[in-house]
């Protein structure tokens, strides 16, 4: 039982220095983990969400208007189909939603806190109230807090309150901090108060557990669906107003085989092939290291053509290493590194620096020899580092008396100097040249000031520049020469210097096709960036906001746009691609915003990622082809067949346990193997191709059937029951043995499928057969077929199966391009 701890503010004018490790682990014990369990719906949601489905409401009128007229056995098999439907939706829709919070743990997020007196970076789910928590730009807040420091600290709050601007927090007004928001500028350290569900946050997530938003691409399967539906009512209802009127039929029995039709060809199954589709798709992703926070996106993955990317981390190690500093001469400079440390948004701890950007924990990494000076300051104020200035700044008191350091783009910097020669201007560029990465350091005395302010920025003394290297990935060039294999261009966005951009592109042989600054974004209108993006490999000095610009510009095309970053200026350009990809150790605000989650920043893991979508599709296509295909071969035999023979050519209960058995062999659809060529290229929902296979396919299988019919009433002569067997028989086994062939656009004796599909599409096969043969056979209205019949159904299998072939050669070389 979990259990709430009250934390009580701390006495005027006392700092709260956290907990010890015992008492924050019996904390912890007392109200557990600090975990928000409201994210996924629960089992009684999802199965209340099976009932809305329109198939359902059918499958109850055909029920009972079986049972109504004595027709049990109709009525069992309707039923069966009901719950075979919903059975499989709550199934594989609960296990997908259990398989997404699994890989949801997986993401793990951090924290700093303060415990047994040394600052320490934690596991957020291990944070209990009365913890101190420290916050910098880019975190999600891991808990409700009071704030006990800040620092020009602003949070956005939106997605509690729905303000889209980010609200001002104050240490000195006791103002508080909710879990769920973004730190979006400035600095704090808050108490935690709450946690888990406790939370602001946490009422939020259960409140909104069970209203969890469709998605387009489900939308978009939902108005497939009834699209046929529509069609099939349209149909269907002709043959009934037709039976009754043209035909004098019984006006139930009219009604009855009407609604069979009707059942018997909706796609019902495909809300759950999609399922099953992606619910494994999600599981072999997440063996190779790429997690999925949302199950459509891997559907989104795969049809990624262009792909944007920063370059750290994913071209480079992402391991950046500091070498030295340098004074403007080039001489070694102890004075800027140490300057660099003062200047510094990370945390120093006993295992390593915490906080901060890669850059200032590098610096860290090296400090050892500038302890004992270091100790000789204090720091009195901050102005946090953002992308529109491109340095940060610190006011401190030391041996030198109170100075303004500023620190961050050798630009930004020398803009702010007040005496900055030529020499040292093309020394910056000679290091560009060279892939180094550089950042300036530059100070003025501030003996007056009593806060930092941007406005002091100014009329500064350059004092040198840090050095740092981030060697490239050995196997960068491979992975990016399979990423063109699959039809994906590469383009680098990137917060770097224009200069040290190009230089990496020249190492990796990649033709940069030459590089737009953000500078000289801004200047171009839409129209023009629009041409540049297409033109252009690399988009070097962009802020935020040019990230987000040149995203939805891109979409703009006909190309699906993936964007990959792993920043707190990432953010919102992840939000504005069809498919935001993320890294495990990205800031807390990136990962949120990503669809994908990657357990290792590499090219090479995102393209297995791509190719496991693409595979995905693949399977849910196969299905869409198959399905429309036969039912709509189905439907116009069925219906013609109804309005020419002097009896109904299959029993509504026929009509249904084919359906049934139908459905049931293609289950395994989503385990089957794709081909290659399948996955060496994007691939969309094509509705005018599913029309025209549908139109193209649907009479081959129609054909079959109207042959079965010439034999069995022009040659054999055979009464109803006979003649309803022999067609059941027919059209199940072509339907059932025609799935090798249509599952592939290769031969089928070149494409094998999976084992699972062949055993269940074989099983099934056998067991329609079988059922004349059975002693179901007088009660679902079989009768025993002689070998007269069975020899024309054999014959007819080995025709179709090779007039499908044809047929498929023929579709494929004239509809869509050669593999």
């Amino acid at each position: 039982m979990e259990e709430s701890i009250a934390v009580a503010p701390a006495p005027a004018g006392a700092r709260s220095v956290g907990l010890s490790s015992g008492e924050a682990l019996e904390r912890l014990r007392r109200c557990g983990p600090n975990r928000v369990e409201g994210r996924g719906a629960g089992w009684a949601v999802i199965l209340g969400g099976q009932f809305r489905n329109p198939l359902l409401v059918l499958l109850a009128g055909v029920a009972v208007l079986s049972i109504a007229l004595g027709q049990h056995t109709d009525a069992t098999i309707v039923l069966s189909i009901a719950a075979l439907s919903t059975g499989l939706g709550f199934f594989n829709e609960y296990r997908a939603t259990r398989v997404l919070d699994d890989l949801r743990l997986r993401i793990r997020r951090r924290a700093v806190v303060e415990r047994d007196g040394h600052i320490r970076e934690i596991d957020a789910l291990e944070l209990v109230p009365g913890d101190v928590m420290h916050l910098e730009v880019g975190d999600i807040v891991p808990a409700d807090g009071r704030l006990i420091e800040s620092n020009a600290l602003e949070c956005d709050e939106s997605m509690l309150t729905g303000e889209s601007e980010p609200v001002e927090k104050s240490a000195q007004r006791g103002d508080r901090v909710a879990m769920g928001t973004i730190v979006r500028a400035g600095t704090g350290v808050a108490e935690i108060i709450a946690t888990g569900m406790r939370t602001a946050f946490g009422a939020v997530a259960r409140a909104a557990a069970h209203a969890l938003p469709e998605t387009a691409f489900q939308r978009g399967l939902r108005g497939f669906s009834r699209l046929l539906l529509v069609i099939t009512a349209w149909v269907t209802g002709s043959v009934f107003l037709l039976s009754v009127t043209l035909l004098r039929r019984s006006l139930w029995e009219s009604l009855l085989f009407a609604l069979a039709i009707a059942v018997s060809l909706a796609p019902q199954l495909l809300p759950a092939i999609v399922t099953i589709s992606m619910a494994l798709g999600a599981r072999r992703m997440a063996g190779r290291g790429v997690v999925v926070k949302r199950l459509i996106a891997i559907e989104d993955l795969g049809n990624v053509q262009l792909l944007f990317t920063d370059k750290t981390g994913t071209l480079t190690e992402g391991t950046i290493a500091f070498e030295e500093a340098i004074d403007a001469s080039g001489a070694r400079s102890e004075r800027a590194q140490l300057y660099g440390l003062l200047c510094n948004e990370a945390l120093p701890t006993d295992h390593g620096a915490v906080g901060g950007n890669s850059l200032d924990r590098a610096l860290w990494a090296c400090a050892s020899p500038l302890a004992e000076r270091l100790g000789a300051y204090r720091r009195i104020g901050a102005v946090p580092f953002d992308f529109e200035r491109r340095l940060m700044s610190v006011l401190v008191d030391g041996p030198d008396g109170r100075l303004l350091i500023a620190k961050g783009a050798p630009e930004s910097i020398l803009a702010r100097c007040a005496d900055v020669d030529e020499p040292l201007r093309r020394r910056v560029d000679e290091l560009f040249d060279a892939g180094i990465r550089a950042v300036a350091v530059a100070q003025r005395g501030a003996p007056a000031a009593g806060v930092a302010t941007p406005d002091d920025e100014r009329d500064l003394a350059f004092v040198g520049l840090l050095l740092f290297r981030d060697p490239l990935k050995r196997e960068v060039g491979a992975s990016l020469e399979r990423l063109r294999r699959l039809g994906i261009e590469v383009k680098i966005l990137t917060g770097d210097n224009e200069r040290v951009s190009r230089k990496i592109c020249c190492d990796l042989g990649i033709d940069s096709k030459g590089v737009v600054t953000g500078y000289e974004l801004d200047a171009m209108s839409d129209a023009e960036a629009i041409a540049a993006i297409a033109r252009v490999t690399v988009f070097a000095r962009v802020s935020p906001l040019q990230k987000s610009r040149i995203i939805t510009l891109a979409r703009l095309g006909e190309r699906d746009v993936g964007f990959m970053g792993d920043g707190v200026n990432d953010a919102v350009a992840l939000h504005d691609a069809d498919v935001g990809i993320s890294v495990d150790d990205a800031t807390d605000v990136a990962k949120n915003a990503a669809d994908i989650v990657l357990v290792t920043k590499d090219l090479g893991v995102l393209a297995d990622g791509v190719e496991e979508g693409r595979r995905v599709f693949a399977n849910t296509i196969k299905y869409v082809l198959m399905a429309t295909s036969s039912n709509f071969g189905n439907m116009i035999s069925t219906a013609i067949g109804s309005l020419v023979l002097p009896f109904l050519p299959m029993l509504p209960s026929q009509l249904l346990l084919g359906n049934l058995l139908y459905d049931t062999s293609e289950m395994t659809i989503p385990t089957d193997r794709v081909d290659d060529e399948l996955v060496q290229r994007p691939s969309h929902w094509d509705m005018p191709l599913i029309r025209r296979f549908m139109l193209a396919f649907g009479p081959v299988n129609a054909l079959m059937d109207f042959s079965i019919f010439a034999f069995m009433a022009l040659v054999l002569h055979v009464g109803a029951p006979t003649f309803r067997t022999a067609f059941f028989v027919e059209s199940f086994a072509t339907q059932t043995v025609v799935i090798f062939a249509l599952r592939t656009r290769r031969s089928m004796w070149r494409s094998r499928p999976s084992a699972a599909l062949s055993l269940t599409t074989l099983l099934c096969l056998a067991i329609g057969v079988a059922l004349p043969f059975s002693p179901l056979a007088s009660r679902l209205g079989f009768t025993a077929l002689t070998a007269g019949p069975m020899i024309a159904i054999a014959a007819l299998i080995v025709v179709y199966v090779l007039v499908v072939e044809a047929a498929k050669r023929w579709f494929f070389h004239r509809v869509i391009e050669r593999p």
